[in-house]
Formats: C-alpha cells, structure tokens, sequence
C-alpha cells in the first residue's frame, strides 16, 4: 500500500514539474530503476508493487518521442545513451534473476515494445542484438510458465523483425564452439510419448506431456545429426519449446512464428534450421503421435467427407464430434497439424522445404505408415484424403516417392513388383473388396489431378515413350495385308482370327461381324499428313461404338452427347493449366527416331485399368463408374502420346498390343453375344437407365441388372470419351499456326 502510494506522489510530482530535456528525463528514470537495486533490501516484494515497471514504460516514450521530432534514421541522444550504457544488457541480467519476482515478464515486455515501436533498426547494433539473442534462451525454459504471454510475444516481434529485413538473422545463428556456458537449448526433450497424444482443443496442435527445459540442456539422443560447425538457431528452439505450451494460443502464435522463419531466404539460416534445430522431429513426431491415436475402428466416409481443416483454425466441440462419428476429434487434430506441415512446408525457403517434405516421407510415411498398410481400408481412406490436402509441390513430391517410387524408366511385366508398396496399391484397383477398388481408385484419380509431373511420367507415360504400340513394317507390307487378309478385305476380318477375341470359344463366336460395321477400318488413308486422325471420323467411331440395340440415352431427355462437351471443355482448360510448365511435345515422337522393335508393355496401372474395362460387364456400378472416371482423366491430358494411345482408333497397333478403344470393341463384341440371351432387354435397359437417373422409383428387382448397368456406364463412357477427344482437337487448332 505505501508503495502505490509512494508511486501516485511521484507522478503528482512528475506533472507539476518542469519538464526536462528528453535526455535528462530519460538518464533519471533509468537511475529511479537502478537506485532501487542499491537501496531496497526486500528482494521479495513483487515487481508490481515498485516503481519500475513506470520507469520503464517512461523510458520506452521518451524514445518512441524522441524519435518521432527527428529525421528519419537519426539517433537521437536517449538512444545512444541507451545502446552506449548497455541497457538491454543490464536489464536482461535483472530479467534472467526475476528479482524483484515478476522483473522477467517487465523486460520481455519492454523488449518487445522497443522493437516493436521504434521504426529504426535496432538489431544491427551489438548492444541490442547480443542482449536480444540471449533473453531469446530464457524463453520456453519452463513450460506453463507466468511468462508464457509475454515470451511469445517477445519471440514473434523478433521474427516479424526478421522478416523485414532476412539478413539480420545471421546474428542470431551462434557457432557452437563459441558458445562460452557449454548449455544448449535446442529444442528440450520434443521426443514426446507418441501413444497419448491428447487431441483437445488446448491440444489440438499440440501433443503429449513435457518435462520442463531445465532438464533438457542438451541436444537429445538421435537428433537429426548437425554438422560439426553448425550453429545454434535458439530463436527456432525456443519457439518449438513453447509449441508443447497447454495454451492452445501460445502452440498458434508459436507455429506462426516458426512459419516465418522458416520463409527467410537466408541459405545458413535454412541449413542451421533444419540441421541444428529439432523442428523435423517436431513435425514427424507429432503427426506420428496424432495418427497413432486415430482409432481403427473408423469408417473410410467419415474420413473422406469430414470438414476441410485449417491449421489453428479447427473449433473443438467434444459434444458434437462425439456425435458425429467416434475418432473425429483424433481425425480433425492429425488433419490440422498435416496442413501445418505442409503450410510450413509450402512457405519454407527452398532448400529447407525440401530438407522438411524429406523428414515427413522418412520419419513418419515410411517408418510409421508404411508397416500399417495392412489396414487397408483405413490406410487408403487417409492417404486419399491427404493426398486432397496437401497443396505444398515438395511435400506432394514426396508423398508421391513414397507411394510410387523415384523409376523413370519404362515398365516391364518383370520389374512392376520393384517398389512394393507401388505394386500393392495397384493390385487394390482390381480388388476382390468392391470398397477396397473404388478407394484405390479414388486415390490414383486424386494422384491424376495434382500438379506433379512424377505421376504422369511414372504411372503412364514412360511405357509410351518410344510409341512401340504401333505396328512396325515397311508401308508396302502393310498395305497388302491392310486389302487382303485371309482372302476376305480387310473390312471383314474374321473375329476367330482377331487376337484381340482368341479367347472365344467355339460356340460363342458371332455368326456375323455386321456389328462391327461402325467401327472404322484401321487404314492410314483416315490420317491427315500432320498425322492427326480427323476428328470427326474419331468422334463417330466412338459414338457408334455401342450398336443401337444397346443404346438408351436416345430415349432419355437431356441425356445426348453434346451434355459432355462442356465438362470435357472446362477440364481440358484445367488440364492444360496443370501441365503447361512440364514442357511437353505438341506432337508425338517421330516415327523415324521411335525404338519400335523394343516389345511394348503398357505399364502395370494401364493394365488394371484396361483389365477392369474389359469387365465393365459383369462389375458393379460404382466399379464402373470410377474406373471409367479414372481413364478419362487420362484421356484429357494434353499428352501427344498419351492421346494418340487413348483416343486415336484408327492407329496401327502393334501384333497383341491393345489400346483403350480395342478394349471397348472387345467388350461390344461380348455384349452382342449377350444381349440376345436376355428377354425384353431394351426396355428393360431403358427401366434402369431412368431408375439410376431418378426418373422412375425403385421397384422390382430385374434380371441382369449388373450387365444392363455396364452397358450403360459403357454407353456414357463411349460419349465421354467423344466429347473429349472433340475438345482436344478444336483446343489444339485453334493454338496451332
């Protein structure tokens, strides 16, 4: 109470005096302040109850005037006073005592308000920056602390600093030689339990329990291996420190501070970031810890529909996620601190992004979630739904190593088991689980759609590469057989010596190729000389695929195939988007410099994908309709090979190549066998054409309803694939000289 007292005179005084020089005013306060030390004997009494904390404040607006009735960049007297003293430096030493109690938190606000306040640089000056880095080391030293508030505060100033001018950060990386205490701050026991993490909302970007930094003054045990002439980044440690604070708005503020770090362009910086620093384990520990508490008891559509998640952002009801679906709360905490990653990951200067997206796929894809996969429905739910989230290019690179390799090279039928976890997933797509084959698929269609070049090259387009799916003979032999083939023109090849149905046996043979009739001949007189098939003879090809007494949408308003010309229009546009900075031809590989003689393999995904196709009869809808997705996809990239491979009918295929238009004749081929084994087939189609467009009510069961589905799927497949490779010709017309 006297001392309130003592310090409501003092101001009465302050204001009924004369004013003071600048100078003047500023050298007594700080004298107010040190008098205290030399004359006070009880050290116990609290900082609030003295006078200090009004000194100081005065001091901090006396600058703040001062500066502001000179010119821009001037030092004033105050200031010098300031740096020539050694003022900070002082003040840290009361700091770091806390003496009076309560002293820590008054310096670290008055750092703050310093940095913060004065526009000029101050951190160039030794006798800031020196002071600045070593109260940097008192921050995160005990976690919950009464300082929390003010340390992250203090820390974020610097980084802001930072920011706006990056060299300034090469003062605040410390050799570790030079170190004088030996301690080191790094980072304080970030190895967390990874089996409790706790996934509320005061947790929800952080894990586990931590024992306090005072006991951890040393780097741990397997650390991410610093050079031996590193330097100590304890801005970044102290940082990581206080990401493991129970206060949900220390773990936010601290992250953000991270992010900005981590944005400096400074190559030291970035190296002593990710070399000396725990913040890659930081990362993979704490995602590991969050995915191992997600219950695997989990439905795969919670996991894909659950809200988009924001890092920091996430609002934590327990009520309404528990009803929701068990484990959303789990879903939801390793979902946001995944976008930390990867917001981390995205912001990060280039060679520490890539340092960072290699920690991720090493410490957590491959150690933690590789061992897992026998979960398969869990584990291909969640890597679809992070492969949806991840917008960083190095972090999707990554992920995109882990699940398909680093191969370029193209496939063989002998090496397609090299990378295990490749392979495996690719098996999925043709699954004996119905469930498990729509996931993967989705998870490849996902892959199709992200700006990642590896996908592409490694899923399809290193098997095209030399264009070894076309026939290979002198044109004159070609010729002959293209007019005479067993005595019958070419038009009228008999289907029993078709390798495309060699295995039809000899009682479902068709006693007429009329059917076929509306397919075209595979002749070269259909090419123009710049070796585009014209489009509208492609179009027709696939539009008169499926023969008329297999066709429904006809009957069906609003169901032609001009609906697909502006999806097709939109994607192509999206496509090309995609693709514009890979470089690719405009137009295939010649023919004279292709390895024809090399036998041809369509890669390892195509033929699941062309396996599945040639069953689009016998599988169920939804089947169906993703692989048909995940083929279109494909057959919107503005790859010259890949269309040519894809949408190009009438190229000469190689002796038992297939392509996807040769899959869609086979699958006719057997469709006219069938359908004359099925009573009322047309309207019966019809009926389940209007009931899967809602147009009828679900009522009876029907015979043969997976085939009359297929033919459908086929049917709309067929005037997809048209749209398409309509788009694609007018968009490369119109852009061709």
């Amino acid at each position: 109470m006297f001392s309130k007292f003592t310090s409501i005179l003092q101001h009465a005084v302050e204001a009924l005096a004369p004013s003071l020089p600048l100078q003047e005013d500023f050298v007594y306060h700080w004298k107010a302040i040190t008098h205290y030390y030399i004359e006070t004997s009880d050290d116990k009494a609290p900082v609030t109850d003295t006078n200090i904390p009004s000194h100081l404040e005065q001091m901090l607006d006396i600058l703040i005037q001062e500066e502001g009735e000179r010119e821009s960049g001037e030092t004033g007297p105050c200031m010098e006073y300031l740096l020539h003293h050694k003022i900070l430096e002082t003040l840290y030493t009361l700091g770091k005592a806390d003496c009076p109690p309560g002293m820590k938190q008054q310096v670290l606000s008055f750092y703050t308000k310093l940095l913060g306040r004065i526009r000029q640089p101050l951190l160039p000056h030794i006798n800031v920056h020196r002071p600045v880095q070593k109260l940097i080391r008192l921050c995160g030293e005990v976690l919950a602390a009464p300082t929390e508030n003010e340390e992250i505060q203090f820390l974020c100033t610097v980084c802001a600093k930072l920011k706006q001018d990056p060299y300034l950060v090469n003062f605040f990386l410390e050799n570790k030689g030079k170190r004088g205490d030996g301690k080191e701050p790094a980072a304080d026991g970030l190895k967390e339990d990874p089996s409790s993490p706790d996934t509320g909302q005061q947790q929800s970007l952080g894990i586990g329990q931590d024992s306090p930094a005072s006991n951890a003054s040393s780097p741990r045990e397997g650390a991410s291996c610093p050079a031996s002439n590193s330097s100590n980044y304890n801005l970044v440690s102290s940082l990581l420190n206080l990401t493991k604070s129970p206060d949900g708005r220390i773990v936010v503020k601290a992250c953000e501070g991270l992010m900005l770090l981590v944005s400096l362009p400074e190559a030291a910086a970035a190296k002593s970031l990710t070399e000396s620093t725990e913040l890659c384990e930081l990362l993979t520990d704490r995602l590991a810890s969050f995915y191992k508490a997600l219950p695997q008891s989990m439905d795969p559509l919670d996991i894909e529909t659950v809200e988009f998640v924001n890092w920091g952002l996430d609002v934590y009801n327990l009520k309404e996620d528990a009803a929701a679906f068990a484990g959303k709360r789990a879903l939801i905490s390793f979902l946001s601190w995944l976008d930390y990653c990867d917001q981390l990951i995205k912001e990060a200067q280039k060679t520490a992004a890539a340092a960072l997206a290699r920690a991720v796929r090493e410490r957590f894809f491959v150690a933690v979630m590789e061992p897992q996969l026998m979960a398969v429905r869990i584990i291909t739910a969640l890597l679809n739904r992070i492969i949806r989230q991840v917008t960083s290019e190095g972090l999707l690179q990554e992920i995109v190593f882990f699940l398909l390799g680093e191969e370029m090279n193209p496939e063989t039928p002998a090496n397609i088991t090299q990378i295990p976890l490749r392979h495996r997933l690719i098996e999925h797509c043709d699954h004996l689980s119905d469930e498990i084959s729509i996931m993967t698929l989705r998870l490849f269609e996902q892959l199709l759609q992200k700006p990642c070049q590896h996908v592409l090259q490694n899923l399809v387009l290193r098997s095209l590469g030399e264009r070894n799916y076309i026939e290979n003979k002198a044109q004159e032999e070609r010729e002959e057989r293209e007019h005479m083939e067993n005595g019958q023109p070419h038009d009228a090849v008999d289907l029993e010596e078709d390798p495309l149905f060699s295995d039809l046996s000899p009682d479902t043979r068709l006693s007429s190729p009329d059917w076929l009739s509306c397919s075209p001949p595979q002749s070269t007189e259909h090419t123009k000389p710049d070796g585009k098939t014209e489009v509208h003879k492609v179009v027709n090809s696939f539009l008169c695929l499926v023969p008329d007494e297999a066709k429904s949408s006809y009957q069906v308003e609003g169901t032609g195939y001009d609906t697909y010309l502006r999806d097709a229009h939109r994607q192509f546009r999206d496509y090309c988007g995609l693709c514009q900075r890979w470089d690719w031809r405009s137009s295939p590989k010649p023919i004279e410099k292709c390895n024809l003689d090399s036998p041809f393999f369509e890669g390892h995904f195509l033929k699941v994908l062309f396996d599945r196709m040639g069953r689009i009869l016998d599988q169920p809808y939804d089947v169906n309709l993703q692989v048909t997705s995940v083929l279109s996809k494909l057959s919107l990239l503005p790859h010259p090979h890949l269309h040519e491979y894809l949408l190009d009918p009438y190229i000469n295929l190689a002796p038992g190549c297939r392509s996807l238009f040769s899959v869609i004749v086979r699958v006719v081929g057997d469709l006219m066998l069938r359908i004359h084994r099925i009573p009322d087939f047309t309207p019966k189609l019809l009926l389940v054409r209007k009931r899967l467009l809602g147009l009828e009510p679900e009522g009876l069961s029907i015979d043969h309803m997976t085939l009359l589905e297929g033919v459908i799927v086929l049917e709309e497949f067929c005037k997809e694939l048209a749209a398409i490779a309509f788009v694609k010709f007018h968009a490369s017309a119109s852009t061709s000289p």
